[in-house]
């Protein structure tokens, strides 16, 4: 189903007159000559499973998020956007990329929910950092009492603020699940060399962001970034500090000692466990109002970083 991008419109496929390049669980990407469309849809996934449903607005206020923070991390280190797509003036003719296809015109919905990037050579490691003991974190630590191998202080509890930032890469693989990086990995893949610069990086975006987002009133419990390169220099990719990507949480809400109202998919992973689901495919449709509660966390979370709002409803 796809449609034109308004309030009372989802988009969970793209069809466009270009090469696919690649499709993620929500992302499409196309060849565009040298460079890459990314566009974001409306697609939402649970327990690594594609639900039969999209978000209205979801891909749109992604696409906005993490445009908003390339800009803001820029001056950390370079990252692969090159334009968002807020006109269709602003995409190349598509008989110039594809010669000999007839003359097609671009869909309406890639406008406000697509960028224009470099094409990078992505590092194959999801680098995780995190500020606060939640999530599989805290599963961790309450079975052996630490965290990625590190040991932590007894006594801890859920959501509490870590005695320092951790970096917690994993692997990133499309054959099976992200694991925690192990040494065996860090050989395999030849990233000895870079992976004390990632961390780096890393650390540097995520402390930025993290004091960024508290005079926002808003906690970057942790988030994941993807890296890669650009003309041989090192450039971050994909999506940046979405609600997809990071866990969010109220300062005015958060209480130590249990799991946080998060600004993210979560209302939609507990009705999922509530519904008696397998996870397992197919997933079950969800239910009207599990929809408008996620589009709304969606865009209260882009409001509060950026002090604007989109046009979506459930």
């Amino acid at each position: 189903m796809s449609a034109g991008n308004s309030s009372t419109t989802v988009l969970v496929e793209t069809h466009l007159p270009l090469p696919l390049y690649r499709q993620g669980k929500v992302r499409d990407v196309y060849e565009l000559g040298n460079k890459l469309l990314i566009v974001s849809t409306d697609r939402i996934s649970a327990f690594d499973v594609v639900l039969p449903c999209g978000i209205p607005g979801k891909g749109e206020i992604l696409n906005q998020i993490s445009a908003f923070w390339f800009e803001r991390t820029a001056h950390i280190l370079p990252n692969h956007l090159a334009e968002i797509v807020n006109s269709l003036n602003t995409l190349p003719e598509i008989d110039k990329i594809r010669p000999g296809q007839p003359a097609q015109n671009y869909p309406n919905y890639l406008v406000g929910r697509s960028m224009i990037t470099a094409k990078a050579e992505r590092v194959p490691v999801e680098c995780i950092v995190r500020g606060y003991l939640a999530g599989s974190a805290w599963q961790e630590y309450q079975e052996k009492g630490m965290v990625g191998g590190v040991a932590l202080p007894p006594g801890m509890q859920e959501s509490e603020e870590l005695p320092e930032i951790m970096f917690t890469p994993t692997t990133k693989s499309e054959a099976e699940h992200d694991r925690p990086l192990e040494e065996r990995d860090i050989q395999e893949l030849g990233i000895a060399d870079i992976l004390p610069v990632l961390e780096e990086k890393s650390r540097l975006i995520y402390s930025y962001a993290r004091n960024f987002a508290k005079s926002k009133g808003i906690i970057i419990a942790d988030t994941k970034f993807e890296f890669g390169y650009i003309d041989g220099k090192l450039a971050i990719i994909d999506e940046l500090l979405t609600p997809d990507s990071s866990r969010f949480w109220e300062i005015e809400r958060y209480k130590i000692g249990q799991a946080q109202d998060s600004f993210d998919k979560q209302p939609i992973r507990d009705w999922l466990t509530n519904s008696g689901w397998n996870k397992t495919p197919p997933a079950p449709m969800l239910p009207q109002e599990i929809i408008k509660a996620t589009t709304l966390r969606y865009n209260k979370i882009y409001h509060l970083f950026t002090g604007r709002s989109l046009n979506v409803s459930g």
